[in-house]
């Protein structure tokens, strides 16, 4: 292998290129170890402070959604002008009526101009509550209890124009 010259007399040499390539490593490796350890500083890892009451919540939650599911109940919800409408059915498609439902409307990005709803039964398995002038898109959360105290829960997304 031959040397390179410059015009003044410098060569560049095997333990040059060495010596280069190894800085370069060493830079890359202490900048990773820098940006790891920061990393490491500023998010441990813990996603909450109260992970076992967090289980405990899933827990119900999923046991909930069981009992929801063994009563067969659907729900339909309708966005009108100033108006929610649920529509709950049995299994069978039959409405269900005597239910007490609340719900909330919420922004989907954003918990400002959270709305809270009292449900009107207006025919069989039929409920409305008015919203008042809203518009765009709304997350809807009712809650449907029985006069045995069963509780049935639907989530859908509305949008008004």
């Amino acid at each position: 292998m031959s040397a390179t010259h410059a015009p003044d007399g410098y060569r560049v040499r095997g333990w040059h290129v060495l010596g280069g390539v190894t800085a370069f490593f060493a830079v890359v490796i202490g900048v990773d170890v820098t940006f790891m350890a920061l990393a490491l500083k500023t998010y441990p890892g813990e996603v909450s402070v109260t992970p076992y009451e967090d289980g405990l919540l899933y827990n119900r939650r999923i046991a909930q959604l069981e009992a929801q599911a063994a009563l067969g109940w659907r729900a339909a919800a309708e966005a009108q002008p100033g108006v929610v409408v649920v529509q709950v059915q049995d299994r069978t498609g039959a409405p269900v009526a005597g239910l007490s439902v609340s719900g909330r409307l919420e922004r989907p990005a954003t918990e400002a101009g959270r709305r809270m709803l009292t449900f009107q039964r207006t025919a069989p398995g039929r409920y409305e509550a008015t919203t008042g002038a809203i518009d765009g898109a709304w997350d809807l959360t009712a809650e449907a209890r029985d006069g045995q105290g069963r509780l049935f829960t639907a989530e859908r997304r509305l949008t008004w124009r």
